[in-house]
């Protein structure tokens, strides 16, 4: 039986590499592999899984790398007897696949890691959520307008940004690190995938350009994210005969469009209202009347429900690889309204929404009338028709046991 290792940060199924890893593991099962799964114990302590766990570190370790990281700008570094010590696991272990899913996050060492990746002959799959593997420090650069990523960076302009240091910057260095330690991959036993064609375009000026990619777009619940009755939603929230534009994020900040919500509200008729899931306490003080604050409901039925009641979803993100809300909003009948981002785009066409350049809040609100003037029900079906054919995260995680098959049937 062919065994699968997959490593991430955290497992919790709330966040969207969490669940796409574990269910990624859930259908490796039942196509009869073996699944397991490395995570951060010092992150993530022990979550129920189907998957066996290999968690890694510990809180101590998670805060010493934090602490190495706030002073010395040298995030990936540290943790080094939780790495060796994983890397004797996967020795003992000896998995067909290794899928990376991202190593950031307080819990490895990546030049340990990559000592032995290069070495073990193991095939890895590495699935890009952003773009901190191949950045001196950030993990991502749209807002910053930044391009030193293409020439050795230097100089940062995001040094305070996750992951972020407080005094020192070394992403010159780091970049450098970053490229000797991934690029000791052999180019037959490394393969790249981009969860959008922005970032698959993005890579082509990476050090890691000459590797294997294969682009996979994330897929999401269908059975979940499912067009509802919009009425209980309404009355939950006093907003019967509103127009509803909402926005989700599991953190809400001025790259996630925030403030341009906060904008937004200023232009809108009575009869509209916004309503932004993933509000925290601090935040719901600074919001207008006009804008109603939800914290993040761990209840995805809740979730889905809000999407459906919808009139219109905006999200004004500054910068994004290919953003799951925009999947699940089209999923629940609602078009998306976003801007001009990365590949926040490639789940918009002229059936599920509409595209807006960045910044232009008038032009927000001009696309959120023409959708309004078009009617809900006429881009129910074509929201929910298209997500059937293109989201469906059976036919996603399919995508990578049939590339798990292909590197496994090479040696």
């Amino acid at each position: 039986m062919k065994k699968l290792l997959q490593i991430n940060p955290v497992l919790r199924v709330s966040t969207s590499t969490g669940r796409i890893m574990q269910e990624i593991g859930e259908l490796a099962m039942q196509k009869g592999w073996q699944s397991y799964i490395a995570y951060s114990r010092g992150r993530d302590g022990v979550k129920p899984c189907r998957s066996e766990l290999l968690p890694v570190g510990s809180k101590s370790s998670v805060a010493w790398h934090g602490v190495m990281t706030r002073l010395f700008d040298r995030h990936g570094l540290s943790s080094d007897g939780a790495t060796r010590r994983f890397v004797e696991e996967i020795e003992k272990l000896g998995p067909d696949v290794i899928h990376i899913h991202n190593i950031h996050g307080y819990f490895l060492n990546y030049r340990i890691l990559f000592d032995y990746l290069s070495q073990c002959g193991i095939p890895v799959v590495w699935t890009i959520h952003d773009c901190w593997l191949y950045t001196g420090h950030c993990y991502y650069y749209s807002f910053a307008q930044c391009d030193r990523w293409k020439t050795g960076c230097g100089q940062c302009p995001q040094k305070r940004e996750f992951p972020a240091s407080f005094f020192l910057d070394r992403s010159a260095r780091n970049f450098a690190d970053k490229c000797k330690a991934f690029t000791s991959m052999p180019h037959d036993k490394l393969t790249i995938v981009p969860v959008s064609e922005w970032i698959r375009g993005e890579m082509q000026h990476s050090f890691l350009k000459e590797y294997n990619f294969r682009v996979i777009h994330n897929g999401i619940n269908l059975e979940v994210f499912d067009v509802y009755e919009a009425e209980a939603v309404r009355s939950r929230y006093n907003l019967q005969g509103k127009r509803i534009i909402l926005g989700v994020a599991s953190i809400w900040s001025r790259e996630k469009g925030l403030q341009d919500f906060i904008e937004l509200a200023k232009l809108l008729n009575a009869d509209e209202h916004i309503v932004l899931v993933g509000v925290k306490p601090e935040e719901k003080k600074r919001l207008p009347e006009n804008v109603i604050g939800i914290a993040r409901t761990e209840n995805i039925r809740q979730l889905a429900e809000l999407y459906a009641a919808a009139d219109a979803f905006v999200n004004p993100t500054w910068q994004d690889n290919y953003p799951t809300v925009n999947l699940e909003a089209i999923a629940c009948g609602t078009p998306v309204v976003t801007y001009r981002t990365g590949g926040s785009i490639e789940a918009v066409t002229e059936e599920t929404g509409l595209i807006v350049e960045q910044g232009d809040i008038s032009g927000l609100l001009k696309a959120v009338r023409q959708i309004e003037h078009q009617g809900k029900l006429y881009y129910r079906d074509r929201c929910r028709n298209y997500a059937l054919a293109h989201f469906r995260k059976e036919d996603r995680y399919a995508d990578y046991l049939n590339l798990y098959e292909e590197l496994t049937e090479k040696l």
